[in-house]
This record gives structure tokens, sequence and C-alpha cells, in this order.
């Protein structure tokens, strides 16, 4: 068994970074769907501005929204105005082939990777 990369989000803008809610990433309900995320999923999120990098749980925003809202102490590594990839894994006896989209600066769909 490895882990391979099941889904990716490339080149996302953290449209918010809420410090006080209780932890997670919430990311517009469109792009998740593209890319076969799933509410409560584990990602890492990957800095491309700071190089920062976590791991954290998929919450679902606002369909259409471009919603990219980093959520508790993960607001402390990766703020507003960031550019991110987000990446979602399965753990697998053969390779995956992912689901990876290009977003643009308002983080709406551009294309397939």
């Amino acid at each position: 068994m490895r882990w391979f990369l099941r889904s990716k989000i490339h080149k996302a803008i953290v449209t918010e970074a809420d410090v006080s809610y209780v932890g997670s990433i919430t990311i517009d309900e469109a792009l998740l769907e593209k890319v076969d995320l799933q509410p409560g999923e584990k990602v890492l999120v990957v800095s491309n501005t700071s190089g920062a990098r976590l791991q954290t749980y998929v919450i679902v925003g606002a369909r259409g929204s471009g919603q990219i809202c980093m959520n508790g102490a993960a607001a402390h590594l990766i703020r507003a105005g960031e550019e991110i990839i987000i990446m979602g894994f399965e753990l697998s006896d053969s390779p995956i082939t992912p689901q990876m989209i290009l977003v643009d600066e308002s983080n709406q769909f551009v294309r397939y990777l």
C-alpha cells in the first residue's frame, strides 16, 4: 500500500483567515466537487507564498463563492492573500489518476490539469 495524490486544487488564493474559528479549511463547494474532496476529509495545504505546510480537514463553503478560508490555528501559518495548493491523498495498492484543477485569482475553475 502506498499514498497517492487523489485531489489537487492548484494556485488557490486564501480569501480569509479566521483565527477564532475552530480549525479547518473552508472551500467553495463547486471546487470540492471538481476534485472529489468531501467534508471532514484530511488535506495537505501548502503555501506557495510563505512555504508553510499543514494538514487540516475540509469544511464546505458556499457554491460559486470562491471562498478559501484558513480557520483556527492554521490562520497563523497561512494568511489571507497567500497562494496555496490543496491536496488530498488516498492509500491504495495501485496508482490513482488524480483529479487536479487550476483556479484563477478569484478561485474560479479554469481547467483540469
